[in-house]
């Protein structure tokens, strides 16, 4: 009778008795190993395919592809985990692709596209830019997408930064700041919990870049309250759609002007710009997102989501469901239960 109650007390710490699942702590350490354990094995065969030598079109292509490839076979492997551990709908971690997805998706990458190119054109303003040329590639290429031809490796980086970026908003956001939100909700209420979570995977998505290239305190903090405004665009909606295009167009739009993405030179840009101000407020070898110029761009994303949330949802306010699982398999309750 004691072992049984013991084993009972166990399994109740365990699982939720109420979803038969595992409780939302375990199930993000157990999330971590299989996902983790899943990545290595799956990225560890796709970058096992031999790829042509050389730095040639064909050579370039084959290679983003793999890339490409490594980061999709992540994406479907934590998402896949989550899914069969969590029991949620796809909805219930931001991916509900439904017409307004779509619509904060296009909001998203205009918000992305437009940020970087006021900070163009203020840091043209105020002299501490120069464009010297169009559609330029460079040897310093640490995104190493090779030597071939400015329109062809936008391309490629196009096709990069929609998967790379996409997959950190499903993985940090969707899933991470989904389930401990939930997981914290019976401690501090589901409000205090997602302002919680918000705040901690944005400093997350910061630490996560402080090993990039020039990296600073500065640009981590940057990154941090970037990472809050990500967050923001998440749990103010309920959908994905705003941070995935924000992020996708925020890392391709400096590409473009020629700024750093967090530190890697993408080796193509459709300006050739020079940053020539002090690097504490262009933010140097680190780009924009290193220096003080980051912070009134910040302000502005922020108003200008608190508009659009506003525009499509009648009222800016978070988005308690964040905290409640919607899930996928419905159990009977446990009184019911004889």
């Amino acid at each position: 009778m004691v072992r049984s109650d013991f084993i009972m007390e166990v399994r109740g710490y365990l699982v939720n008795p109420a979803e038969r699942r595992l409780r939302a702590p375990w199930r993000l350490v157990v999330w971590v190993f299989l996902a983790g354990f899943g990545v290595v094995v799956v990225g560890g065969v796709v970058g096992s395919i031999p790829l042509p030598a050389g730095e040639g079109t064909v050579a370039v292509l084959y290679a983003t592809a793999q890339r490409i490839g490594v980061l999709l076979a992540g994406l479907v492997v934590a998402v896949g985990v989550g899914y069969l551990l969590d029991r949620r709908t796809l909805a219930d971690y931001g991916l509900g692709l439904d017409r307004q997805w779509w619509r904060d998706a296009v909001f998203g990458l205009a918000l992305g596209f437009g940020l970087p190119t006021v900070a163009l054109l203020g840091l043209l303003a105020l002299g501490f830019l120069t464009v010297t040329g169009v559609l330029t590639t460079s040897a310093s290429d640490t995104l190493a997408f090779g030597t071939t031809g400015a329109l062809f490796r936008l391309g490629l980086l196009a096709a990069f930064f929609l998967v790379q970026a996409t997959t950190e908003e499903v993985v940090v956001r969707g899933y991470l700041l989904t389930n401990l939100a939930e997981g914290l909700a019976g401690a501090f209420g589901k409000f205090r919990s997602i302002v919680v979570v918000t705040v901690g995977t944005g400093a997350l998505f910061g630490v996560l870049h402080l090993t990039n290239p020039s990296a600073s305190a500065l640009s981590t903090t940057n990154i941090t309250l970037y990472g809050v405004l990500l967050g923001a665009c998440y749990v103010l909606t309920g959908r994905l759609g705003v941070a995935c295009g924000f992020h996708v167009a925020w890392n391709y739009t400096l590409a473009l002007w020629n700024f750093p993405v967090s530190g890697l030179r993408a080796g193509a840009a459709l300006l050739e710009t020079n940053l020539t101000g002090p690097a504490l407020v262009t933010g140097g070898s680190f780009g924009i997102e290193g220096g003080l110029v980051a912070l009134p761009l910040l302000v502005l994303g922020s108003a200008a989501l608190w508009w659009w949330v506003s525009r499509e949802y009648g009222a800016v306010e978070i988005v308690d469901a964040v905290a409640v699982p919607d899930l996928r398999i419905r159990v009977r309750s446990v009184d019911s239960e004889s």
